[in-house]
């Protein structure tokens, strides 16, 4: 069964649906003039209120998950340095795609329908394609954003607590349902609470270690674009091989990270108070930026210059303290995905439910998110990145056949 999973999601987040995704970033960066390089005049004119602020931190908690430790580690080692080039790419583009999205969001989001749902049920007129997304959104919610998240942060937290792991699942339920119950408001305070401190400790953490190994960062840096076009590799003949496979995992990686066209990004702009596509789309795009370009690549030449896990990086610098500091980290990061996700998830089911049964969404959420604490994940993190790349699919169909109207906007 495993096997079988394994090749469908080599079919979903294969060369097909790479291409799709940069592709029409690139267009899009094209019709958009390149928007990605007006982001830092536009928030000097254009600085945030406390509202905003909350719906970024939401928005940024879903992206900012464990995906930014474990995942950037994961695809360095799989796809070598080369990988962070691509994820680099990914993000570049993904900027346009989101702006993208989070215009079009705007333009159509009622009280009905919002997000991706919106300009798939309204703009296309398409109501069976919005529903696909919001199926695909649901199960990636469980999964992905709850029962991954929280397997991941509790294998890192329970040898630091020395905690049954039935105890900590109950533990997380209780913390999810808390937060969750009370709705976009709730999740958003609690994300702006927790991100910003935590997101800034794990990045002076990594600051900390490259300085330590400085003299190693112009080497990382020349390895990463050696690798990102197999130039090494050529040599030995097998440049085709490493090149797809950096592709493939730094492109994966990024969009894993900064979720750039896979329609979550609008879900949570919608909760946001402000009308104005152009003020949501510019936002959305500091978000990629902060999340992979900054936050990522901090992780991948911490991996880089060390040459060991980001554990074994950290402990270099901080000792004993890092295995707690770093527990801590991956909760915060993954606490703030879950509630994030749970709002896609709960936007998409109220949508296929007329507006009812919110409550129930919310409890099946927190039981199903907190049982990852007692799981083997294997099969989920399989079933949950297709599903996650599955909801690009009726996404990026909407994109492309909305572009005039975003140009419009």
């Amino acid at each position: 069964m495993t096997d079988f999973l394994e090749k469908i999601n080599s079919y979903v987040w294969g060369a097909g649906l790479i291409f799709l995704l940069i592709s029409t970033g690139i267009i899009y960066t094209v019709k958009l003039k390149f928007i990605q390089f007006k982001i830092i005049p536009f928030f000097i004119k254009n600085p945030p209120d406390r509202k905003q602020l909350r719906t970024v931190c939401m928005a940024l908690g879903t992206a900012m998950g464990t995906g930014n430790i474990t995942g950037v580690a994961t695809a360095v080692t799989v796809g070598g340095a080369g990988a962070v080039f691509w994820m680099w790419v990914s993000a570049f583009f993904g900027m346009a795609l989101v702006y993208a999205e989070n215009s079009l969001s705007v333009t159509y989001s009622s009280e009905d329908a919002k997000g991706s749902m919106a300009y798939l049920d309204k703009g296309l007129g398409c109501p069976v394609l919005a529903g696909v997304f919001a199926v695909f959104c649901i199960m990636a919610c469980i999964g992905m954003g709850g029962m991954v998240q929280v397997n991941t942060f509790a294998e890192s937290l329970i040898p630091c607590i020395h905690i049954s792991k039935y105890l900590l699942a109950v533990i997380i339920f209780i913390l999810i349902f808390l937060v969750t119950s009370g709705g976009a408001d709730r999740i958003g305070k609690t994300a702006q609470l927790l991100l910003p401190v935590v997101s800034i400790m794990y990045m002076v953490g990594c600051i900390t270690v490259l300085v330590v190994f400085r003299k190693h960062i112009p080497h990382a840096f020349g390895e990463i674009f050696r690798q990102a076009f197999g130039i090494r590799q050529a040599v030995g003949g097998i440049s085709g091989y490493a090149l797809s496979r950096a592709v493939s995992t730094g492109v994966r990686r990024g969009i894993f990270s900064n979720e750039a066209g896979l329609g979550s990004s609008p879900i949570l702009h919608s909760s946001a108070d402000s009308t104005d596509p152009q003020l949501q789309g510019m936002w959305s795009m500091s978000e990629v930026f902060f999340d992979t370009a900054i936050c990522c690549t901090l992780t991948a030449l911490t991996v880089i210059c060390t040459g060991n896990s980001i554990q074994t990086a950290f402990s270099a610098v901080m000792g004993r303290f890092s295995v707690p500091f770093l527990a801590a980290a991956m909760a915060v990061f993954a606490f703030c995905t879950i509630i994030g996700w749970y709002y896609c998830g709960e936007t998409a089911f109220r949508y296929l439910s007329g507006g009812h049964c919110r409550k129930i969404f919310c409890i099946m959420f927190s039981v199903l998110a907190s049982a990852g604490a007692v799981m083997t994940m294997k099969t989920v993190w399989t079933l949950s990145d297709i599903f996650n790349g599955l909801m690009a699919f009726p996404n990026l169909v909407g994109l492309i056949l909305l572009m005039n109207k975003v140009k419009k906007e």
